[in-house]
């Protein structure tokens, strides 16, 4: 067992992530969760994730959009936060567009039910080419599917549930190769289980007490995913932790 120690100071905490080679998922696309969690493993603080962010951390969080092609989120995250479209520094913008990346990557919204409010910031606000995705199933509603599709791109991934694998199909098929997944638990509980999850970045906040809601909830019947620790950070009082999923047979 080896001491963990405060890592050196970074002049850019962003660099570690941006050196990542993200090039060859184990499916369709790279999946990246990035999640904040208090010290007991709650996952919010009266129903808000930002509420338990630190400084570090949120301003950590917002630049790490700068990885992704997409930004995938859950309809009940976006509700609880007050999601908006993406926005990138200049500088950020000019790195991606070096990559081959679009200035900014698009929002999208997982939803079942389709419970959202078109006239959101998330919808309404999107430009035209970062206009906002919506990743629902075949039986939902028909009156709120077609409201759907005149604030969002829609894509249909599986017949009466959002299916993980045939939504990153759908959006790999866009040209989105990293996909960037802010939650919820739920849904990243969904990709853990389908096995989509290639790597997760963890913020550890200094905090206790918040909401009987973990980083993230496995679906019934789900088996253990494992993962390596490959990094670590400190800013302050939090800890950043990055891991990758191992491969099947436990190889790293």
């Amino acid at each position: 067992m080896e001491p963990l120690e405060r890592s050196a100071p970074i002049p850019d905490p962003l660099t570690p992530y941006l050196e990542v080679d993200r090039s060859q998922p184990r499916h369709e696309c790279w999946v990246t969760g990035h999640m904040v969690a208090g010290l007991d493993g709650t996952a919010a603080i009266h129903g808000r994730v930002g509420a338990l962010s630190t400084e570090p951390d949120q301003a950590l969080f917002r630049r790490m959009r700068q990885i992704a092609d997409v930004v995938m989120v859950g309809a009940q995250t976006v509700r609880s936060e007050g999601y908006a479209p993406m926005r990138l520094s200049e500088s950020a913008r000019s790195q991606r567009r070096a990559r081959g990346q679009s200035e900014m990557p698009p929002v999208a919204v997982v939803s079942r039910s389709l419970d959202l409010d078109w006239s959101s910031q998330v919808f309404a606000a999107a430009p035209e080419h970062a206009r906002t995705i919506v990743i629902t199933c075949a039986q939902a509603d028909p009156d709120l599917l077609a409201a759907a599709e005149q604030a969002a791109t829609v894509i249909i991934a599986g017949e009466e549930r959002v299916e993980p694998a045939a939504a990153l199909q759908a959006l790999a098929g866009l040209g989105h190769r990293v996909v960037l997944c802010e939650g919820g638990p739920r849904w990243l509980g969904e990709l853990v289980a389908a096995g989509r999850l290639d790597e997760l970045c963890l913020s550890v906040s200094p905090m206790m007490g918040g909401d009987q809601l973990p980083v993230s909830v496995t679906p019934p019947g789900a088996g253990i995913a494992q993962f390596s620790l490959k990094s670590t950070m400190v800013a302050d009082d939090t800890l950043f932790l990055r891991y990758e999923a191992k491969p099947p047979d436990g190889r790293v």
